[in-house]
């Protein structure tokens, strides 16, 4: 089975709650995409705009959720087409492909029939078949997925996954949703971070650094964070080129942009770069992101 133990103790030293002074600072938490998600807010009426924010989460999370049968990323795997699409999800797979173009192919959302069968391998107490793993690569490649503001088309047997986006672009979401109420001093962590223009909020890395986060996005994504099986060793990133769960230079990558999607793309595909060189180019295909630190293994 998939071991998320090493995952959640990442989580947790990533996104450490902020020691913030301000008693009037309102917390919320709850569970999203099956990350914890936790709000705080400093505003007259906190609690209302919390519990309004958690309902946006809500639905957001009916449109990314590959659990949810109904949600429209399940509806496009199922059917490999989806009329009159969200534009959440538009804008997300538009970003997804952009931070593919940037990374050479290393972030692939189309990656989940391979991520499934190397689950349902793990659940079964062995390893892919050559001639399975096969198999799995070929029904990967974003080149086939069209995007269009009438429909999503997938490539018969092509499934997506936004495990590596999604998260950042839900907490940009309700980050949005929250300055449009009037908010300018809140964090919203699902797992990656966003915080309003106004105030510092100190966040503790992997590396146990501290950075004040204030009007940027912050996303640490760790090989080894997620693994398949109980000998924590095969990530649950995968290499879309090989098929293989990657065999990473890094044990977590932290990446700031003014979105938490793109930092969190980033980061994922970072996780995918065989040095420092290539992680530098990668981060300046976007100017406004920054390496903010890479823990060799």
């Amino acid at each position: 089975m998939l071991n998320r133990r090493r995952f959640l103790t990442i989580a947790v030293v990533a996104s450490l709650p902020p020691a913030i002074a301000h008693a009037e600072t309102h917390v919320e938490t709850g569970i999203a995409l099956g990350a914890r998600v936790s709000l705080r807010l400093s505003h007259p009426e906190a609690p209302a705009l919390a519990a309004a924010a958690m309902g946006e989460i809500r639905r957001l999370e009916a449109i990314f959720s590959l659990y949810q049968t109904d949600s429209a990323l399940a509806c496009l795997n199922r059917d490999g087409s989806l009329q009159n699409p969200p534009f959440e999800l538009l804008d997300c797979l538009t970003l997804a492909g952009a931070v593919h173009r940037a990374s050479g192919g290393r972030f692939d959302p189309t990656v989940q029939p391979l991520w499934l069968a190397e689950a349902r391998a793990t659940s079964r107490r062995r390893s892919l078949s050559p001639a399975e793993r096969a198999d799995a690569v070929a029904l990967t490649g974003w080149r086939d997925v069209r995007l269009k503001s009438t429909g999503i088309t997938l490539r018969k047997g092509q499934a997506l996954t936004l495990n590596g986006i999604a998260q950042g672009y839900i907490a940009d979401r309700v980050a949005g949703f929250l300055a449009a109420r009037g908010l300018t001093r809140a964090l919203i962590d699902t797992g990656e971070m966003v915080a309003l223009p106004e105030g510092d909020w100190p966040v503790q890395l992997p590396s146990r650094e501290r950075l004040a986060l204030s009007g940027r996005a912050l996303a640490t994504s760790a090989p080894q964070g997620m693994t398949f099986g109980d000998d924590g060793r095969r990530s649950h990133i995968l290499d879309p080129v090989s098929g293989h769960p990657v065999d990473s230079r890094w044990r977590a990558v932290s990446i700031s942009a003014p979105s938490a999607a793109l930092a969190d793309a980033l980061s994922t595909a970072a996780c995918l770069t065989d040095g420092p060189e290539e992680l530098k180019t990668l981060c300046a295909s976007f100017p406004a992101a920054n390496l903010v630190t890479a823990i060799p293994t």
